[in-house]
């Protein structure tokens, strides 16, 4: 590391720390580049994070060098923001779907008579993923839009510039002063299936499939919340003034040089046959890709040529989306299983007669809950149609009746729990059942330490799922409370088990006393308790014992709780077991308190005050300003009425809520007379009202 970044410089220095800058600013642009758009590192990970953390440490002992377009900006703030409306220059239309080879060729001859002339048809592939905007001025990656309602998106800027595919800055010299490329924002496969991995092991619902997952990750108030998801890219148009070439698959070469993740299953083709060439080799190598594709886009080449053709009313005339058919085979069903997750609930999964489909051997398939068996009448031995949900989740879509003949009994959803025996129940306004036997179904019992056990939770090293199986079959633990009474000699000498890993777990329970009391309340596995819930539940009441005496409408009062989970709170320490085990937990020292500094922070300045937070902020975030409301006593409610106590109002304040306020005669107040009403200092940035004028 260089001595000039800690030590003060003159005119001269600042001149070498500058450049020493924007030099390691370059190479990391173009590290950037070629890992993740051309995919060929020229440097280990570990040269790229000590030249980045070069730069971080430099540009935070010279704050007068920042670029928002500098490589460190990646990682994205964690101050949340509203997302900002903004209309699109040029209207992103959706294209035109087939789903027929005819119809490919009608377009084909339509375009042929139309233009009267010879053309090309460029052949891409269709990315399934997030329609994405981005404009670029003078190199600079300035705003990024989504599609919205075609006319007007969200801009989601902070977010998309965490995907290390989107340059921030340009290569090269010869692009246009001004211009918009647009793409697709796409979750690769393996980040995917990542994702959904952890909500699996959380018992969360799981993302149907990549687009879903990437649309809702670019909607996150959290930008570092998004880097951490690896979103990726590929571009496909460009739009503005002074295009370099009139061919579309000419430009997109050229962009291909400014640093922009072109895919390279793009072709030129003049006939039918060379169309139809593309279409059926990609329909089965598709499968092989890192990411998820629906179909082909052809389109006109020259943009002269797209300009005579013109639009329709939703689409553009010189191109159509031809979407392949979901892959659907029959197969066997040979028998179905009921699954009984940490929390209860029971999951039917069908077992089937092994079948390839979309690339994979598929030999189980989710049948969701008891309505959907009932539905499809299921019998045992039915020959059913299995086709893949977006591309990713084995679905039964059907049933073979004409093989009825030769099935067996009739699928009946169970009445017991397959584990325990006991009765299931279900709660009114649910598709599930759920065994009610917490404290004494063996997979509930195993689920709720693995969860207590995991990385989000109290983070214990050397246990697994294995290793929580072995303790339990060995009679060693029966609940979370009895992992803190293990000893190395008990442990010492069972199946995979030496005196090394022995002693690792053992310190990493003894580690855990120190996790902070939200976490410990996430740990405990509450029915609808999460992460976010817990970090609430842990701030409003500072403490496990206030917390067990609070009534349900004192719980459901706090912001994100609501009735269903302020219910399943108070049921939880409603139940004996659950209190002796609590008082176990305090006993062997685990943190049940939040710390002083959380409780210190705790005020009544707002009591009895009902808040309504609008508009987007420049000091804290809406859901930081929700916290202090509740944190200084006050109630955050999201509708404005008779009752309100007043506003608290960012810029662009929502309309009806403004007209509302005014005429309920209910008092709009600003950041900085929010903050001096709890006692806390602004920073120096100005917000701006409602109406775009200083406060």
């Amino acid at each position: 590391m260089s001595d000039l970044i800690s030590s003060p410089v003159g005119r001269s220095g600042g001149a070498l720390v500058q450049q020493q800058i924007e030099t390691l600013r370059r190479e990391l642009h173009d590290h950037n580049y070629r890992y993740y758009v051309l995919s060929q590192p020229s440097i280990s990970d570990y040269e790229f994070d000590m030249k980045l953390k070069e730069l971080q440490q430099l540009e935070a002992a010279h704050p007068e060098f920042f670029d928002p377009s500098s490589p460190t900006q990646r990682v994205g703030s964690d101050l949340a923001k509203e997302f900002e409306r903004v209309a699109h220059r040029y209207p992103m239309l959706s294209l035109g779907n087939t789903y027929s080879e005819s119809e490919v060729a009608d377009f084909f001859n339509r375009a042929a008579k139309l233009i009267d002339e010879p053309f090309e048809i460029v052949c891409e592939l269709k990315f399934d993923g997030v329609s994405i905007s981005l404009s670029y001025e003078d190199g600079v990656l300035v705003r990024a839009v989504t599609r919205g309602d075609g006319v007007n998106g969200d801009d989601v800027t902070a977010n998309v510039k965490t995907i290390r595919a989107i340059p921030l800055r340009l290569q090269g010299d010869d692009y246009p002063a001004s211009f918009e490329i647009r793409g697709e924002i796409l979750l690769p496969w393996e980040s995917f299936d990542r994702m959904n991995k952890e909500r699996e092991e959380q018992e969360e619902a799981l993302f149907a499939n990549p687009r879903n997952a990437a649309s809702g990750t670019l909607k996150l108030q959290n930008p570092a919340e998004v880097a951490k998801r690896q979103l990726d890219t590929y571009l496909y148009y460009l739009l503005g003034e002074n295009l370099p070439c009139d061919g579309h698959y000419e430009n997109l070469q050229k962009a291909k040089s400014w640093g922009f993740k072109v895919s390279d299953a793009m072709r030129k083709c003049n006939s039918m046959d060379d169309v139809f060439d593309f279409i059926h080799y990609w329909d089965k190598e598709r499968s092989k890709l890192p990411v998820a594709t629906d179909g082909i886009v052809l389109k006109i080449n020259s943009l002269r040529q797209q300009q005579e053709l013109g639009f329709t009313a939703k689409s553009p005339r010189w191109a159509v989306a031809y979407k392949y058919q979901a892959e659907q085979v029959s197969t066997v069903l040979k028998s179905v299983e009921f699954q009984v997750g940490r929390t209860g609930t029971v999951t039917p999964v069908a077992n089937l007669e092994p079948v390839l489909l979309a690339g994979t051997t598929v030999k189980r398939a989710t049948l969701n809950n008891a309505a959907f068996i009932e539905n499809l009448d299921l019998h045992l031995g039915d020959s059913v149609f299995v086709e893949k949900g977006g591309e990713i989740i084995p679905k039964i879509v059907g049933v073979d009746l004409e093989q009825r003949a030769k099935a067996g009994e009739r699928i009946q959803f169970i009445a017991h729990c397959p584990d325990c025996g006991t009765e299931l129940q279900r709660n009114e306004g649910e598709a599930a059942w759920y065994c009610p036997n917490e404290n004494g179904c063996p997979p509930q019992i195993k689920g709720k330490i693995e969860h207590f056990i995991s990385r989000k939770a109290m983070n214990i090293d050397g246990i697994g799922s294995e290793t929580v199986d072995l303790l339990y079959q060995q009679g060693l633990i029966q609940n979370i409370a009895d992992l803190y009474l293990l000893k190395v000699p008990q442990i010492v000498g069972l199946e995979r088990m030496g005196q090394k890993s022995a002693q690792n777990m053992i310190e990493g329970i003894a580690a855990s006393k120190q996790v902070p009391f939200e976490r410990v309340l996430f740990a405990l596995g509450i029915r609808f308790v999460g992460e976010k819930v817990a970090k609430t539940l842990a701030q409003a009441f500072g403490s496990i014992e206030v917390l067990a005496q609070a009534k349900e409408d004192e719980l459901a009062a706090v912001r994100d709780v609501g009735e269903r989970i302020a219910q399943s709170v108070v049921d939880y320490f409603a139940d004996e077991r659950n209190r002796t085990l609590i008082e176990r937990l305090k006993e062997y020292g685990l943190q049940l308190v939040a710390s002083e500094a959380k409780l210190a922070a705790k005020s009544s300045l707002l009591e009895g005050k009902v808040v309504v937070v609008s508009g987007v902020f420049t000091h804290h975030s809406r859901d930081e300003y929700k916290a202090l409301i509740e944190q200084n006593g006050g109630k955050e409610t999201g509708s404005v009425s008779a009752k309100t106590s007043f506003i608290l109002a960012g810029a662009n304040m929502g309309p009806a809520k403004l007209e509302k306020a005014k005429a309920l005669g209910v008092a709009i107040v600003n950041e900085e007379e929010f903050l001096a009403m709890i006692g806390q200092e602004p920073t120096s940035a100005t917000p701006v009202n409602p109406q775009g004028t200083l406060f």
